[in-house]
């Protein structure tokens, strides 16, 4: 495992991602949808960080299991609790990779009528787009690898890093 970003990195970027969130919802009350999850601990950071009404709510997906490419086939496994019709909802996720999944939330989302829909996300692996989508709140944009920490797990293991690594293909083979 090699080290991608610090916990110190990490930390402060969360911070201006919060900032930067705080002046464009100013006077509003955002709903942060976490999609579950990889998205827990930064989305706990931030709504931290945030300080500021808000409500949060969750979403999980599945296209991964435990490989470490995407199956390309999203499944809603847990819809939200509340409705968002005529609020101004933030989509929290942990990495973007393909696209496919942040596609197929904000379609779904969007028809429910959201007054606005954005997406804030801590990791973009831009490079592997399969799909165009628009992150609105991005953390950082990472070289092609799979990663770990702070939330992010393979099979289950290294959510508890304070950091995100790229695992190297012997642990995972």
């Amino acid at each position: 495992m090699r080290e991608l970003l610090s916990e110190q990195m990490i930390q402060t970027r969360v911070r201006e991602l919060a900032s930067e969130i705080r002046r464009d919802y100013e006077g509003k009350k955002p709903l942060l949808i976490g999609i579950l999850k990889g998205s827990f601990v930064f989305l706990s950071d931030l709504i931290r960080e945030l300080n500021m009404d808000l409500e949060v709510d969750f979403m999980a997906t599945s296209s991964y299991g435990d490989a470490t490419t995407s199956s390309g086939v999203v499944a809603l496994t847990k819809d939200l609790d509340v409705a968002i019709e005529g609020r101004d909802v933030i989509i929290v996720e942990d990495i973007v990779d393909t696209g496919l999944t942040l596609s197929y939330l904000c379609r779904t989302l969007d028809q429910r009528l959201p007054s606005s829909l954005a997406v804030c996300a801590l990791l973009d692996k831009s490079a592997r787009r399969e799909t165009e989508v628009q992150v609105d709140y991005c953390g950082f944009d990472i070289e092609d690898g799979f990663v770990v920490g702070y939330g992010i797990d393979y099979a289950q293991k290294f959510r508890h890093l304070p950091y995100i690594a790229i695992i190297e293909e012997e642990v995972h083979e």
